[in-house]
């Protein structure tokens, strides 16, 4: 099921903590940290900032993700990860999705950011503004910020490519050490 609101609820606009042991609701956010993204599987679906709520139901908990792009082809997975994690612990769960607000690169926690460093992928730049307001710009590549290259940390790298393995992800090499690597765009 595709939701642009989920009954009224104000999902929060950045990265989600782990809840407190004593808080509602816990042992879910424990078990959910290990349903990882299907195209990036260091990270849980809370670090890359696709887990969104989790809330107690009637008969179900309440499982709100966000995709990272609309059309997304791993939301299914990511679907299905989640249900059958929660079903094998012995608990149901309704796994809804909302378009409203569009995922942000900015939802990446920064464990989630490091990992995806460690993992060989450089990690988004903030998006974030002063307001709560998010905008497009256009900008040319001499505009945009050095990517420094995960391997060995050079800031001389240049974009093979705006498209990589994925399509949230550009292709770049770095010219010192002449690894190619993945970039996480920031959205």
């Amino acid at each position: 099921m595709v939701n642009t609101a989920v009954a009224g609820l104000a999902l929060p606009h950045g990265p989600l903590a782990l809840p407190e042991v004593h808080e509602p609701g816990y042992a879910i956010w424990h078990l959910l940290e290990s349903v990882c993204d299907p195209e990036i599987p260091v990270l849980s679906l809370r670090d890359i900032g696709v887990l969104r709520a989790v809330l107690p139901g009637e008969s179900a908990w309440r499982i709100v993700i966000t995709p990272t792009y609309n059309g997304c082809p791993a939301i299914s997975q990511m679907q299905d990860d989640i249900q059958s994690c929660l079903h094998q612990a012995g608990y149901q769960a309704e796994v809804m999705t909302c378009l409203s607000p569009a995922w942000s690169s900015d939802w990446i926690t920064e464990p989630g950011k490091q990992k995806l460093h460690a993992y060989g992928i450089a990690p988004p730049h903030a998006l974030s503004t002063s307001s709560n307001e998010k905008r497009i710009t256009w900008a040319s590549a001499s505009t945009q910020r050095t990517v420094h290259c995960p391997q060995c940390g050079s800031a001389n790298t240049t974009e093979t490519s705006h498209f990589g393995s994925t399509a949230c992800k550009a292709m770049y090499t770095c010219l010192s050490c002449l690894e190619p690597f993945d970039y996480f765009k920031p959205y």
